[in-house]
């Protein structure tokens, strides 16, 4: 009897596992085909960010230390572009820094991209995020530091990467699906091309998919990196948009800590022609 009785909880485990898995199969479903609607419709808008970064340190003075600030207040256009052969590629250019223009204001990269998303427009786009990186302060170079880019994680083309799982739900900001990077190469590597596996959260609408909040964790043993992203309902495009990036890195080997904020505002379209190939 008691064999049997095991046999029956065993069979119940199992039968909640398989269902919890077929939910969050579902849930993932539902979020990659808003994906590609949000990518679809945030892909033909530039969206002014407000991006505001801190920088601590601890500096030697002889035996002793004491802290060092350093703050900057960057403003920038960011775009999604679809380039042929590579997918949506998040593009920023920066106009502004501590209030004084670093160039007249005019939306580059929206003209760049007017005629298709040619070889030469990509690559003067990615001279242009090159150039607007200098800007950035702090030791710990970085590169993540885009909201939309955990949303990459349920599309087809990465999504066999990573185990999906069910959370808590979490107040009003929906239903939890946590992500795990367990394939590589990873999404996200180092300069000397390691590993960086990704972990996290999404906040998902359960009946649409839409994405309401990322958490995205990625670290190694020399750095962490924690990015929280807040989405809005627009009404006017129907899609839910990034207004709030909170991130946070961490230089293991010293004391270095980078924060930042980022808001997003000024929400406007523009056309882009991607029908002509990329040169390769």
């Amino acid at each position: 009897m008691r064999r049997a009785a095991a046999g029956v909880c065993l069979l119940a485990v199992a039968s909640g596992a398989l269902k919890a898995q077929s939910e969050v199969e579902t849930l993932v479903d539902r979020a990659a085909a808003y994906v590609e609607e949000f990518q679809r419709r945030f892909g033909s808008m530039v969206t002014e960010e407000r991006y505001e970064q801190s920088v601590n340190d601890a500096v030697a003075i002889g035996t002793r230390t004491r802290p060092q600030f350093e703050r900057v207040t960057l403003v920038s256009d960011f775009l999604l572009v679809l380039v042929p052969g590579e997918g949506w590629m998040p593009f920023r250019d920066v106009f502004e820094r501590n209030g004084q223009k670093v160039r007249d204001r005019e939306e580059r990269l929206a003209r760049l991209f007017l005629n298709g998303a040619s070889r030469s427009s990509v690559d003067q786009a990615r001279q242009i995020m090159l150039e607007g990186a200098r800007y950035n302060i702090g030791t710990i170079e970085r590169t993540i530091n885009l909201p939309t880019l955990p949303m990459v994680y349920v599309t087809p083309a990465h999504r066999n990467r990573f185990r999906f799982d069910l959370g808590k739900r979490d107040g009003d900001d929906g239903t939890v699906v946590e992500f795990h990077e367990v394939r590589g190469p990873t999404y996200i590597s180092s300069r000397d091309n390691r590993d960086m596996p990704s972990t996290g959260r999404f906040f998902l609408d359960e009946a649409t998919g839409a994405i309401r909040r990322t958490e995205l964790d990625v670290e190694d043993s020399t750095v962490e990196a924690h990015i929280k992203v807040v989405y809005r309902l627009d009404d006017s495009l129907g899609v839910w948009v990034p207004v709030r990036m909170d991130e946070r890195y961490r230089d293991r080997r010293t004391t270095s800590e980078v924060r930042g904020t980022a808001t997003y505002s000024r929400f406007r379209k523009f056309q882009v022609n991607t029908s002509e190939e990329v040169a390769q």
